[in-house]
């Protein structure tokens, strides 16, 4: 069954930024991932305003999402997020069949 990555990050270096997409996406392709969302047009209806930049993946399961995580490729990519970005959420979540 499918998981998802979710994440909300506000991005205080957008330069720096770019840098760890750059790193990022060669991680989140060789694990089997898929962006499905990665920073479009924000319509907030019901609750509080998303104000950052939301990211979705699509991993094939859980278990393929977190080997992506702890990966040491992507562990290696995510100093660049940290140092670029503040991180409101990350979160894994179970698709539905």
């Amino acid at each position: 069954m499918s998981a998802f990555v979710i994440v909300e990050v506000n991005v205080t270096d957008p330069d720096g930024y770019e840098r760890y997409k750059d790193l990022a996406t060669d991680t989140v392709t060789a694990h089997g991932g898929t962006y499905r969302v990665r920073g479009g047009r924000i319509e907030s209806v019901e609750g509080e305003p998303v104000s950052n930049r939301v990211v979705v993946l699509e991993f094939p399961d859980m278990d393929a999402a977190a080997a992506w995580y702890n990966s040491a490729e992507y562990q290696a990519a995510l100093p660049h997020r940290h140092a670029s970005a503040t991180t409101h959420r990350l979160f894994f979540v179970e698709g539905y069949e």
